[in-house]
């Protein structure tokens, strides 16, 4: 069997899955319900929501993760593009929210569904009680039936906290509602191996992990100019997923009710590793490190070949300011990237930990600092290559 067969075996399987998935969150972009002005293009939100009612009437459940709050409120609030500054985005989305959902309310009318409105920010999804609060909501509104509809809280989010945009937003909620499958829509097909309109480009039907996208040309933004995100970070998103167990599909709006039947459309991804944890998986792809620390070898081998947690006595130096409980990355003596983890010391107070180790710390230090730098449930494993 051929290295092309076996990808477009794989492929199939991916997409079969798609089909037969249960629950499913399915996303959708700015740019995918936006005229070129810019404002809320009813059309397109109906026929995407036609394809979920009948995605839905077959049993199955539906989450949708949908961007546009900030899109609908341009036009209301006098502007004629999207703001670059935060307080007017949060401005914009404060009036659109509302707008976005009444057409979702309209439009899913005509099918006898109800949507509900669900608002998450980053610290919903990181923090263990706020995340459990935001599950059991999902749940409880699928169980009665209503659609939820998913979008980043953008009239409060701060430019430290937030996700960046909704692709990755949708990666986590697959996590956390237990989807059998992710959906990311664009207003592109598939990805390509070059720009779609170029005759040399050709589309990539299966991607088995990130080393398959080596030397692709990933960029762009959608093209009615009012999302955030582009192809990268729906690669991104899709490569999030499936890294915690979760098959997506890559593929446009236009193209919804096709992939959901499991046909041939679109850029399918493998599941490339087991269910993670949300705050491993957060860590891994969302992460902003504040910092660093360096450990001798000996440090680095037991962190990556026994999982084991990160003590004082393998840390050797720190880069950068952070404080106790910020992800830091977690690099070897030649400087390449080993970990990232929550860090359970401020960058003041570990220099005079430097070697120390637990029982040492304890009778010099006192007994809060008799623990680890980072806890290994605190700390996930980076890959040097890949977009990872």
């Amino acid at each position: 069997m051929t290295a092309t067969t076996r990808s477009q075996e794989a492929g199939e399987a991916v997409r079969a899955d798609i089909a037969a998935a249960k629950r499913i969150v399915i996303k959708v972009g700015s740019s995918s319900l936006t005229t070129i002005d810019g404002g809320l293009d009813e059309s397109r939100l109906v026929a995407l929501t036609d394809a979920i009612a009948a995605h839905r009437a077959e049993g199955r459940e539906v989450v949708l993760v949908s961007s546009g709050a900030i899109a609908a409120g341009l036009e209301p609030v006098g502007l004629r593009r999207r703001p670059r500054d935060l307080a007017t985005q949060q401005a914009a989305a404060g009036v659109g929210q509302g707008l976005l959902m009444a057409a979702y309310t309209r439009a899913l009318g005509r099918w006898d569904l109800v949507p509900s409105q669900v608002l998450l920010s980053a610290d919903d999804l990181i923090r263990r009680t706020r995340y459990r609060n935001a599950q059991r909501a999902i749940d409880r509104l699928l169980t009665l039936g209503t659609l939820p509809i998913v979008n980043e809280n953008d009239a409060v989010a701060t430019e430290e906290i937030r996700f960046g945009d909704n692709d990755r937003l949708a990666a986590l909620v697959a996590h956390l509602s237990h989807a059998d499958a992710l959906v990311l829509l664009s207003d592109v097909d598939a990805l390509y191996t070059g720009p779609p309109h170029l005759d040399t480009s050709s589309r990539i039907g299966h991607v088995a992990g990130p080393d398959d996208l080596g030397g692709v040309a990933i960029g762009g933004v959608g093209s009615a100019g009012t999302g955030t995100g582009g192809m990268a970070t729906k690669v991104d998103a899709a490569l999030m997923v499936t890294d915690s167990g979760v098959p997506a599909v890559l593929t446009s709006a236009d193209r919804v009710g096709e992939v959901l039947a499991g046909g041939n459309v679109g850029t399918a991804f493998s599941v490339t590793h087991r269910r993670r944890g949300t705050r491993l998986l957060w860590l891994r792809h969302l992460a902003r490190t504040f910092g660093s620390v360096t450990i001798d070898d000996g440090a680095a081998t037991a962190v990556r070949s026994r999982g084991t947690s990160l003590l004082a006595a393998g840390v050797v130096g720190v880069d950068g300011e952070f404080e106790a409980g910020d992800p830091v990355e977690i690099r070897s003596l030649s400087g390449e990237t080993v970990a990232r983890g929550m860090t359970n010391f401020s960058s003041a107070e570990l220099p005079m930990m430097f070697g120390l180790t637990t029982e040492e710390l304890g009778t010099r230090l006192g007994s809060d600092y008799r623990k680890e730098v980072i806890h290994r449930n605190d700390l996930v494993l980076t890959h040097v290559s890949g977009r990872s």
